[in-house]
């Protein structure tokens, strides 16, 4: 990925935030001879290993776990908030009209070796965890233990289990660091106009950028 140094995020914690925010990664691997893309919802263990390690799981019948082998190294891929960029909203183009579109995002390339797990305790812990953080927002959470035990083994049974040790993360936040202050405030405004998440979301990163500044 290209990544300008004003663009370079290298602080752990923030790209673990995204990573959080934004659990639905796509993991791009090699196996058998060509590239293979599976999307997956990952859980982060962020105490285990230098940069953390990501935890996840396939179908059985997805022939990547047999195909992608443990040495390789794989990229996952985590897509922040992300909006186009009209240069209407910039202060500076009704001045001298020297600006053009563009795309502010933020997004995280996660870089390790897979290794794949049957156990169906391993299994049964992993996706409670991964069903109570995600239904920990409805009004009335589903449990695991809510269906009936046979059926839950039936569908353990269908899956594997993926970690993914973290050896190298990348950040990349294009959030129009190369724009004066004033255009950046411009775009700010123009995004929280739209009323869109993810407008939203990129004006937010800009506001704490503008901050920490």
């Amino acid at each position: 990925m290209y990544v300008p140094k004003q663009n370079e995020e290298t602080r752990t914690e923030v790209m673990h935030s995204l990573i959080r925010a934004h659990p639905f990664g796509v993991w791009v691997s090699l196996g058998d001879g060509e590239l293979s893309a599976n999307h997956i919802p990952f859980e982060l263990a962020p105490e285990r290993g230098e940069f953390g390690t990501l935890v996840g799981h396939v179908a059985r019948a997805n022939p990547i776990w047999r195909s992608a082998p443990s040495g390789i190294l794989g990229l996952v891929t985590f897509q922040g908030p992300q909006s186009y960029i009209t240069p209407s909203w910039y202060p500076s183009k009704h001045e001298h009209g020297k600006a053009v579109p563009t795309w502010n995002y933020a997004v995280v390339h996660a870089y390790g070796s897979p290794s794949f797990i049957e156990d169906k305790a391993w299994l049964y812990a992993h996706v409670t965890n991964l069903t109570n953080r995600h239904e920990a927002s409805q009004a009335l959470p589903w449990a695991v233990s809510d269906a009936p035990a046979d059926f839950t083994e039936r569908m353990i049974g269908s899956i594997i289990g993926v970690e993914i040790p973290i050896q190298k993360l990348i950040g990349k936040w294009k959030m129009g660091q190369n724009r004066s202050e004033s255009d950046q405030l411009g775009v700010v405004a123009g995004l929280l106009g739209k009323e869109d998440a993810q407008a939203t979301g990129v004006a937010k990163v800009m506001q704490q950028n503008l901050r920490s500044s």
